[in-house]
């Protein structure tokens, strides 16, 4: 029995259904039709000119869709070749026009009414490298002729092709009275059917299986000892060609481990015996994977290349939408401009640019993950923010205080404009309690004086940005001044009592850890509350975890780095063994896979936008490591990280309080003051990490041990 694309199709899945498939003993092609219609087949190919399309003289006889079946061609019991069997389904088009009353029409009319009809259907195949036509003459009878009717359909048999080919159909009639039909499909390999011994390619080709090993993946490949074949891993990919990403050429059976953090929904596996044009087997097992989605989205990077530039890199692609947002100066959630900005579906590995007039800093792109779900009765769809960025947050500056108008233009000329807040768009002018409501007559007309700044415009809208600082000034003009009088007496009261320095705005400190078990995150907040007493304001996940599990380590990254930096604060990076080992693979394979700290681990998380800085020469005034005196000797920092400045503690502490203090150093004799008392402090904790880093390393998280084995576990590394 002939085997339907769509039953194929099941066979490919991650545990393949080997597929049985009907044998042919005819050597040559061969046509018949359904009932009621005649079918012949011309000898050999013809040539494939579709012609132009030209309009019918009556009924005629067109095809309306394809289906493909696959069966064996056999020349022997062992010596069999793959072929495509194409199915055409044909129909009536076209009616005759009834004769205008001239006294002329009668019985020749009635005779062409009453004639049957007939068509020369071409089927043009392509599978790299072949390229066939073939062409099928199709009578039907009057009785049959209905317009608009379909009349039966003609089976062609057959066109041979590889294994795991491409095959395109196309099928026309000539004369060509409509688009021609196609139809695309990939060939399933020898694992999804049952050829093994019916097509000599599929005898020595390496069968492939695939079983959960823990958290990780095991291939086994079942071949013949002392057999050598290539084994490759790769990145499907939707455009253009396959991007390899793994291979070894191996010998005999093998057991292969891929680390669970490995998978994506894209990563193939091919193997093929190392011969002259042998058959490759080609399958991807990890596509409905939920750990493969996770993975994908951890491993995605939102990279800005200039201001307005942006590009999503990933290995596959992303069912993602990213969408322009605004965002105020007071950390509230990014506010989509939608409408009238459109969304757009994500391509990864791509430039991509907003169509914008001006640009500004509180301008930014949100990748959202779309997820959908299915109900009773529809596909519903949600989103999740993954990814944010601001396009203008380098080259512009920090955020400013402006409010976003939204002007809309309908098809009548009419112009209606709205202000963005936190609670929607608020038309102007309004009797609303928000702020835009109550500046909202100042606010149309620095809009129509053309006071705000266009960012964006089409036909149906534009963006307006309009300063708000003008009339916040105004309106507490008063407060202000009393506070600069507040704050002069405040100032003149310290400065009596010499604790000036103290009064200043603190530096912003942000540090950075590797997750390393409960022992040496006492140290860090140990060392974070010590800090915190100098003074300088700290930011550290481990006080921010409510924060860390709403919106993921590397949005809080990316928040608190952009705050320090606009702030002229400075990020302390604290080394240990495991934070060495994530530098080292971010340096060796320029990409971080999660391992298993979790979702609160900043640092890992942090080293995608860390690392450029110091690849660029940016870290100088911005940037401090930290090591821990008998945890990890400066030596064992990468080369790299050693362009900031690197201190040990406790030994080096004035030091790094001074480093920490930048342009406003205290005296010596203050710092040597400060220095003890953050090593009396840091002392009991560092103490408390001792034994258990001298006992058991792998309790502190410090022995990553191998991914993958050797010999029978091949490390593909």
């Amino acid at each position: 029995m002939p085997v339907p694309w769509f039953l194929l199709s099941l066979a490919l899945g991650r545990s393949p259904v080997v597929v049985s498939l009907e044998r042919l003993v005819e050597p040559q092609d061969t046509a018949r039709c359904s009932l009621g219609l005649s079918c012949h087949l011309w000898d050999g190919d013809v040539l494939c000119l579709p012609g132009s399309i030209e309009s019918a003289p009556g009924p005629v006889l067109v095809p309306t869709s394809l289906q493909t079946e696959l069966v064996l061609r056999c020349r022997q019991e062992t010596d069999c070749a793959l072929c495509v069997r194409v199915v055409v389904h044909l129909a009536v088009h076209g009616h005759w026009e009834e004769p205008e009353d001239d006294g002329k029409s009668g019985p020749e009319f009635g005779e062409h009414r009453n004639a049957s009809l007939q068509a020369q259907v071409v089927l043009s195949f392509q599978a790299y490298p072949t390229a066939r036509c073939a062409l099928l003459e199709v009578q039907v009878p009057a009785v049959l002729v209905q317009p608009g009717q379909s009349v039966g359909s003609a089976v062609f048999d057959c066109f041979e092709a590889g294994l795991g080919a491409e095959v395109r159909i196309w099928s026309y009639t000539q004369p060509r009275y409509q688009k021609e039909l196609n139809l695309t499909q990939q060939l399933p390999d020898c694992r999804a059917l049952e050829v093994q011994d019916s097509i000599q390619s599929c005898w020595a080709l390496p069968w492939l299986n695939v079983s959960a090993d823990g958290d990780n993946v095991r291939l086994v490949l079942d071949v013949s000892e002392e057999q050598h074949f290539g084994f490759l891993l790769y990145w499907d990919q939707v455009q253009g060609p396959p991007k390899p990403w793994r291979h070894r050429n191996l010998t005999g059976p093998q057991s292969i481990t891929l680390n669970h953090t490995d998978l994506v929904p894209c990563l193939c596996i091919q193997v093929w015996p190392l011969e002259p044009d042998s058959v490759r087997t080609s399958f991807c097992p990890f596509r409905e994977d939920p750990r493969a989605h996770w993975n994908l989205w951890h491993i995605a990077r939102l990279q800005l290349l200039s201001p307005g530039r942006w590009q999503l890199d990933a290995p596959c692609p992303l069912l993602a939408e990213v969408v322009l947002c605004w965002q105020a100066p007071d950390q509230s959630p990014c506010r989509p401009l939608v409408p009238p900005m459109p969304r757009e579906e994500v391509i990864v590995n791509k430039p991509h640019e907003f169509p914008l007039v001006n640009g500004h800093p509180n301008l930014c792109i949100q990748v959202r993950m779309v997820i959908q779900s299915t109900g009773l009765r529809q596909v519903n769809s949600l989103e999740k923010v993954q990814m944010q960025e601001c396009l203008w947050a380098d080259s512009l500056g920090p955020f400013k205080d402006d409010i976003l108008l939204v002007e809309m233009r309908s098809s009548l000329n009419n112009t209606s404009l709205c202000a963005l807040e936190p609670s929607g768009c608020t038309p102007l002018p309004s009797n609303a309690s928000t702020r835009a409501a109550h500046f909202g007559e100042q606010l149309l007309q620095d809009f129509q004086s053309h006071q705000c700044l266009q960012l964006w415009n089409d036909n149906l809208g534009a963006l307006w940005a309009c300063p708000m600082g003008k009339y916040i000034h105004k309106r507490w003009a008063l407060v202000w001044l009393f506070g600069l009088l507040l704050a002069a007496v405040l100032f003149f009261f310290l400065l009596k009592k010499g604790g000036v320095k103290e009064a200043t705005r603190a530096r912003v400190a942000l540090l950075l850890h590797s997750a390393e078990g409960a022992g040496f995150e006492r140290l860090v907040g140990a060392l974070a509350s010590a800090l915190s007493q100098l003074p300088l304001r700290v930011a550290v996940d481990l006080w921010s975890r409510r924060e860390l599990s709403e919106h993921g380590a590397l949005a809080w990254f990316h928040k608190q780095r952009r705050q320090t930096l606009q702030e002229d604060g400075v990020v302390i990076l604290l080394f240990s063994p495991g934070a060495v080992a994530q530098c080292q693979q971010w340096l060796q394979d320029q990409a971080w896979a999660p391992g298993p700290n979790g979702p609160h681990d900043a640092f890992a998380a942090s080293l995608s936008c860390v690392l450029p800085d110091f690849l660029q020469g940016r870290a100088a005034g911005s940037y401090i490591g930290v090591c821990f005196d008998g945890l990890l000797p400066p030596d064992a920092v990468p080369a790299l990280f050693r362009a900031a400045p690197l201190f040990s503690l406790p030994s080096q502490l004035p030091g790094f309080l001074g480093a920490l203090q930048g342009r406003s150093a205290s005296q010596p004799g203050w710092l040597r003051e400060r220095a003890e008392h953050v090593a009396r402090t840091l002392r009991p904790a560092l103490d408390s990490c001792f034994l258990p880093a001298r006992a058991s390393p792998a309790r502190t998280g410090w022995d990553p041990g191998p991914d993958l084995a050797l010999n029978k576990d091949i490390l593909l590394s």
